[in-house]
């Protein structure tokens, strides 16, 4: 299954929802922002007929270009919601401007964060 999220007239996001053994993986792409975050906060909150529920969320970010605190925001939320649920959400291949960013508020210290997204994907 692939859901993609983010509005057709507005290129500046693109994300797509799979599932990789009961993982949910969001791929998301271009710039997480006040304008972009509402659809990265829906693709990680909405569910399809046919997505088993899971509290275990990975986000590849290796395609986003740039992220403000309206992307971490929504990635602290999606954080707490999963850990209410005993799951996990972590974060694969974050580039090195949206790392910058993660560690600069301290987010990787809450959120694990994985150099690939095999290596999010593992137990």
């Amino acid at each position: 299954m692939a859901d993609i999220y983010g509005s057709p007239e507005d290129k500046r996001i693109s994300i797509t929802r799979t599932s990789t053994d009961g993982i949910r993986v969001l791929t998301v792409r271009g710039e997480l922002d006040h304008h972009t975050a509402p659809d990265l906060r829906r693709a990680l909150t909405v569910t399809a007929d046919d997505d088993p529920p899971t509290a275990r969320s990975v986000l590849d970010l290796s395609a986003v270009t740039f992220m403000d605190s309206s992307g971490i925001n929504v990635l602290v939320t999606a954080h707490q919601e999963a850990h209410r649920a005993d799951g996990w959400l972590r974060l694969a291949a974050p580039s090195d401007s949206v790392m910058r960013v993660i560690e600069l508020v301290g987010l990787d210290t809450v959120i694990t964060c994985y150099p690939t997204l095999r290596q999010a994907l593992r137990p």
